[in-house]
């Protein structure tokens, strides 16, 4: 039940003797021996289990091939959980950063193991996702995010991690830019969302602390009391910035039963006894007070962006920069993206 890690993929192994020297001199405590094996789920950063003794600590390091400015910065993801930790308790403990690209070819960091389920795209075996559970789990999940966006920023000493003025408008410029930089397919799903968004930016009304890539396989829960997060991952594209940003996201990733079938690996949200996204967008309203007459807009946006994400690893693949099989037919994600974005213009709802 617990979340495992499994053998390394080809491709993706890490030089043990450069990275047990650099742990001899900087990891406090170091034994001098390490195991180290590979989470297999995730595309994007890759994250690895290594055992050190009875300690167990967390590897974060950027896909190998990757060039994505902005993307895969692990000093900022490592700072931002350091100011998280005293205010946010769902945070895994940062353990060190390295920018010593000899030891690896790439910056990394190390945080604290948080043991617990993280649902990841498949149902796992041994547990009884009931109708009742995932209708609890969903609830603390928008629970979660909404204390998340409502967290004072100036008392929790994390004002400075962001711009938060004009944030709606680069985001929506700098997400189209990605997507046409990679482009490997003529998707006319995509052009229409990228040229409906930039038509339709909405005023800009919160500034909230945000996670970017809030969804069910980045949250870690409790053996004991699956409906209780201990951990949120993945903290690579938080910033200080427009919240219903972070909440389209969300909700684009919140695949339903009648969404296409290429979305649903992506999350579990699709079985039965989950909020629908309306239920969701009523909730956080609920626990936030914020306005969401545009949640079309932030919808529509956030299935743009995960198509652009999806587009960008499918892309490298494309190039051969990464021989993950897992990758080859991501473009059917892509397209699934880019129909859902139109499916909600069409019809004004989410």
């Amino acid at each position: 039940m617990i979340d495992k890690a499994k053998d390394i993929r080809k491709g993706e192994e890490l030089d043990l003797s450069k990275l047990t020297d650099y742990l001899a001199e900087h990891l406090e405590g170091f034994s001098g021996a390490i195991e180290v094996s590979q989470f297999p789920s995730g595309f994007s950063n890759l994250t690895y289990l290594i055992k050190d003794g009875s300690k167990e600590y967390v590897l974060r390091r950027p896909p190998f091939g990757a060039n994505i400015k902005g993307g895969h910065d692990m000093n900022r993801e490592f700072r931002v959980l350091s100011a998280l930790k005293p205010v946010y308790s769902k945070v895994p403990k940062p353990v060190l950063f390295c920018e010593d690209q000899s030891v690896m070819g790439a910056d990394f960091y190390m945080m604290e193991r948080v043991k617990g389920v993280i649902l990841r795209s498949a149902p796992p075996k041994d547990l009884d996702l009931n109708p009742e559970l995932m209708r609890s789990i969903s609830e603390a999940c928008i629970d979660n995010l909404a204390e998340l966006h409502t967290m004072d920023l100036k008392a929790a000493g994390l004002s400075d991690f962001g711009k938060p003025d004009g944030y709606t408008q680069r985001q929506v410029e700098g997400w189209i830019g990605r997507y046409y930089k990679a482009e490997t397919d003529q998707l006319e799903s995509m052009n229409l969302a990228a040229d409906w968004l930039q038509k339709n930016i909405p005023e800009q009304k919160y500034v909230s602390f945000i996670h970017n890539d809030y969804k069910y396989d980045n949250l870690v829960l409790n053996p004991e009391k699956l409906d209780e997060i201990i951990a949120v991952l993945d903290w690579e594209m938080s910033t200080v910035g427009n919240p219903l940003m972070d909440l389209g996201t969300s909700l684009a990733y919140w695949a339903q039963a009648d969404d296409p079938e290429a979305l649903k690996p992506f999350s579990l949200t699709w079985l039965p006894g989950n909020y629908t996204r309306n239920e969701l967008v009523e909730r956080y309203a609920e626990k936030t007070g914020f306005d969401l007459k545009d949640q079309v807009f932030y919808y529509v946006f956030g299935a743009f962006k995960i198509g652009v994400i999806i587009q960008q690893i499918y892309a490298r693949y494309k190039k051969g920069l990464t021989q993950d099989p897992r990758f080859a037919n991501l473009i059917f994600a892509v397209k699934a993206c880019g129909a859902n974005a139109v499916k909600a213009l069409e019809r004004d709802k989410i």
